[in-house]
């Protein structure tokens, strides 16, 4: 599969520095801040710093060290914010997958009752 990463997508700008975010937490590998349009309650992305497209991508590609670092900081979210009630985690991806921004991203959502996953 073809993996042609955009650098000009917005969570790229947002990690040079050229687009502002309200970040929640930063590792060394991961950067997570929260969603310019909440769904929910508690509504944070988790997004690996590398140029990875999609879970699939950033799980045959980024080195161990990054999908060790991603994971902790999605437990390091869920610690901050707070999902004693439950949570739901969400990695669309590509166009059947509903995936608006071609950077691998997890949507962490909290803070209220979600309903069914689908429809």
């Amino acid at each position: 599969m073809d993996y042609a990463y955009d650098p000009q997508n917005v969570f790229a700008r947002i990690l040079r520095g050229e687009l502002p975010n309200k970040t929640v937490y930063e590792s060394t590998h991961s950067l997570a801040f929260h969603d310019i349009a909440p769904q929910a309650p508690s509504h944070v992305m988790v997004i690996p710093k590398g140029p990875y497209m999609s879970l699939d991508h950033f799980a045959r590609d980024a080195s161990p060290e990054e999908q060790l670092d991603f994971m902790a900081a999605v437990a390091k979210v869920c610690e901050i914010v707070g999902v004693e009630d439950g949570f739901r985690a969400i990695a669309n991806a590509r166009e059947h997958g509903n995936q608006e921004v071609p950077h691998f991203h997890l949507h962490i959502l909290a803070g209220r009752p979600l309903g069914r996953l689908l429809p």
